[in-house]
């Protein structure tokens, strides 16, 4: 996706790429509005990132492997990173939406709760007033390109929680409250002690259970080993200290629970492809001066 993408077409097309990426718990990439031609489509195309797109008006149809599913106004559907899928607009009443390519530690955690996945990618609202709660927070986004990074962000969490709150499939999960309980408390205490060299079994000890089951868990909730998580997590502390500060590398490795500090580049560029000096000297964002 090019940067600085900034693209309005009257009554046709909004377009934004949002162009701060220091935030780890959600990020957003680009996001938009299109009202769009009969039979307009788009793919196959894998993402890097979530997106997920709400049907204001119009039908078309989600193409994920052999599955096809139809999609009209006041619904969504979702597409997660990696998966090839195709969706075209129908001939005779074409889909306007708007839609968010997002991505961020609690991404996941969001999207679980509110029933939407890869295998059920379609997203249904409550009632109709639910979904035009979402509607607008996401036209909120599209409207204000010019808003700063942290209100941008704001709103992109705001989304999330219309999204949870407002899915019909989140009223399925009341089973999965308790093992959504044990995730938060374990989110909680990973981002409280990621500096200190804390085990798994620590982490699981904390959330009162034992570590096997505690791995399946977090496994079956967040997509992901705790252990490839808490590394993820780790790293990208890592990769924000290192844009954003003038801390020595080898400071940065100990914050993030890393004594060694040739141990901590070779972790850190097994996730970025590159080492903690590389990155920093092609991310490093340059402090402004006060007025």
């Amino acid at each position: 996706m090019p940067q600085n993408t900034d693209i309005q077409t009257e009554n046709k097309l909004k377009f934004h790429v949002f162009q701060d990426e220091r935030f780890v718990d959600l990020n957003l990439y680009q996001y938009g509005w299109e009202r769009t031609e009969p039979l307009h489509s788009y793919g196959p195309h894998a993402r890097n990132h979530y997106l997920f797109h709400y049907v204001i008006a119009g039908r078309g149809v989600l193409y994920d492997d052999d599955q096809a599913y139809k999609i009209e106004g006041g619904h969504g559907f979702l597409i997660v990173p990696g998966v090839p899928t195709t969706y075209v607009a129908d001939r005779e009443d074409p889909w306007e939406y708007t839609w968010i390519e997002f991505d961020g530690l609690r991404a996941r955690e969001s999207l679980s709760l509110a029933g939407i996945s890869r295998h059920q990618p379609v997203y249904t609202p409550l009632n109709r007033e639910a979904g035009r709660l979402l509607q607008e927070q996401m036209l909120y986004i599209v409207n204000h390109p010019q808003a700063s990074p942290i209100r941008i962000i704001g709103q992109g969490f705001l989304f999330l929680d219309q999204l949870v709150q407002s899915s019909a499939a989140h009223r399925q999960q009341s089973q999965r409250r308790l093992r959504d309980f044990y995730m938060k408390e374990a989110l909680s205490f990973i981002e409280q002690n990621y500096q200190r060299d804390i085990s798994i079994e620590e982490i699981a000890a904390f959330c009162g259970l034992n570590r096997s089951y505690f791995g399946k868990v977090f496994r079956d909730t967040m997509g992901e080993s705790p252990q490839a998580f808490l590394l993820h997590y780790r790293m990208a502390r890592a990769a924000q200290l290192l844009k954003e500060s003038t801390l020595p590398i080898g400071a940065i490795s100990a914050m993030v629970s890393y004594a060694n500090q040739l141990h901590f580049s070779r972790a850190f560029k097994a996730v970025y492809g590159m080492s903690p000096r590389d990155y920093r000297s092609t991310h490093f964002v340059q402090p402004q001066d006060n007025p």
